[in-house]
């Protein structure tokens, strides 16, 4: 059926843009043909297709399971036990809805716009420059800051396996991420079957460590559905719990990964593409939730066992990634350590692979920059390996798991919920005040820092307030009449006498993951 007799049989999607012009130019899309790779759904109905749509939700989920995870879930079975278990179970709850939101932009901006845009792009369309570029500083500070962790974890683990210098292991670290992410020259499938693997492979390591621990199941689930908070030391504990279960990267990664896939163009396909993602988000997100239980309850187990002796016991009250090794050999036997090892290898170096995209996505998507891939991935590697690399080389491995931490807290200045961003708010300030009575500081700088400080608290709510209530700068709004197929109405004087529906996929978005000597592939 050609385009015009299309257009004249079922209604067409209509949208209100302040230019539908064919774009053109330098910051035009490289190519202006369907035929692109990307993974094509076919327009059929059934859960055929939910195989199809599988992949990006382990990449996010990856993010809830990094070795900044592993740290401040042992802290927190060390100290607490099962305490705090609650607090993985809503983190993942809301995590399951904003990723699920973040596909959706995704997937939906696919289908009524010229090109399919993620959030950082969405950003730089609809904020003037200045708040653009301070988003982008955000951001890329959010991502440094999770990526931390990730390259200190992996550095903590070829320190045990095979006593790699942690400074050595992060600077191997990033050159064996570079080398990973080869894999997406030969397709997104590749890639997304390596972090599923990895997954699983950390899923059976925890596994393997729970069923030798055998902690109190009772416990266990009285942890997970009665929430409790004892004491201040609980509650900085639970807030890090959340900035290293909340991750901001991920709403980025999550909404640019999905334009990876050509949705059919229709109503019935979009909900089937929002449906799905879900899906596969809800069970990748289960998986990394039981990880984090695992590894709370095999700590809490161990902390609490009677048969600890003092060094032990030191280590329970102090607990980082690198004593938690010897603490396991010591308790549960060297075979221990050696598993817990090769999942936080597993963890740190899948993490750091989807680290690196989504900084590439953060850099191209608020800056708009059009760079080689590899040039794309080493700079983003620079970015996060700098800061672990001169903390472990000046204050070695227990300066660099204190830097685990303090990532994870700083994380949650990012992080979009309402209820987070109070605790983060009522947090900081809590902390400066105690930080202020205790300095030892004459009164006078007390009273001027205290000016600044909270100056700068304001300034931050302000912000935020600003982003929240300001006017939109474009509206779109789609008349979906039954289940017309999608695509923006294009009005350049070249295509409107046949009057057919004009949409440019994401070149720059498909061709950082899949191969470009095979078109799409179509899934049956």
């Amino acid at each position: 059926m050609s385009g015009s007799e299309q257009d004249s049989s079922q209604p067409q999607f209509i949208a209100s843009h302040e230019n539908r012009s064919v774009p053109s130019g330098p910051g035009a899309p490289l190519i202006d043909s369907i035929d692109v790779d990307q993974i094509i759904i076919p327009e059929k109905n059934g859960w055929k297709n939910l195989f199809a749509y599988m992949g990006p939700g382990f990449l996010v989920s990856i993010a809830y399971i990094d070795p900044g995870n592993f740290e401040t879930d042992l802290q927190s079975g060390a100290q607490y036990k099962y305490e705090l278990l609650w607090i993985i179970l809503v983190a993942s709850c809301a995590a399951l809805i904003i990723q699920s939101l973040a596909a959706k932009l995704g997937v939906v901006t696919e289908n009524i716009s010229m090109t399919g845009k993620h959030l950082a792009e969405h950003c730089r369309t609809e904020y003037p420059k200045i708040p653009t570029f301070i988003l982008w500083i955000l951001a890329e500070l959010a991502v440094v800051a999770c990526d931390i962790p990730e390259v200190i974890g992996t550095a903590f683990a070829l320190n045990i396996l095979f006593k790699i210098p942690v400074w050595s292991g992060v600077l191997i670290t990033g050159l064996s991420t570079l080398m990973l992410l080869l894999l997406q020259q030969y397709g997104v499938r590749k890639l997304e079957f390596l972090i599923a693997f990895l997954l699983f492979l950390m899923a059976c390591c925890f596994f393997i460590e729970f069923g030798y621990a055998k902690p109190n199941p009772s416990e266990v689930l009285k942890g997970l559905f009665v929430p409790e908070l004892k004491g201040s030391g609980a509650t900085a504990l639970a807030i890090s719990l959340l900035g290293a279960m909340v991750m901001p990267h991920n709403l980025f990664l999550h909404s640019a990964l999905v334009l990876s896939r050509k949705v059919p163009q229709s109503v019935h396909g979009i909900k089937e593409a929002c449906r799905f993602y879900t899906i596969e988000s809800a069970f990748a997100l289960t998986v990394a939730f039981l990880i984090n239980v695992c590894i709370i309850s095999v700590s809490g187990a161990v902390c609490s066992s009677e048969n600890l002796d003092l060094e032990d016991q030191r280590n329970c009250g102090d607990l980082d990634l690198n004593k938690a090794s010897f603490l396991l050999k010591n308790v549960l036997g060297s075979w221990s350590s050696k598993l817990f090892a090769v999942a936080l290898l597993a963890s740190g170096q899948s993490s750091t692979i989807t680290g690196t995209y989504a900084g590439q996505y953060v850099m191209q998507g608020f800056l708009d920059l059009r760079m080689t891939p590899w040039i794309r991935n080493l700079l983003t590697r620079t970015l996060a390996i700098l800061p672990s690399l001169i903390v472990a080389i000046i204050g070695g491995s227990s300066a660099a798991g204190k830097l685990i931490i303090i990532a994870s807290i700083s994380a949650l200045t990012w992080i979009i919920s309402t209820f987070i961003m109070v605790i983060n708010t009522y947090f900081l300030v809590t902390s400066f005040v105690k930080l202020l009575l205790h300095s030892g500081l004459r009164t006078a700088s007390v009273v001027f820092s205290g000016m600044f400080g909270f100056l700068g608290m304001l300034i931050y709510v302000a912000a935020i307030l600003y982003l929240v209530f300001r006017k939109n700068r474009k509206s779109t709004q789609p008349l979906l009449q039954g289940d017309a197929e999608l695509g923006p109405m294009c009005t350049d004087s070249n295509h409107a006498d046949n009057n057919t529906l004009y949409h440019l996929p994401r070149e720059d978005i498909s061709s950082m993951q899949l191969p470009q000597n095979r078109a799409g592939l179509d899934l049956d």
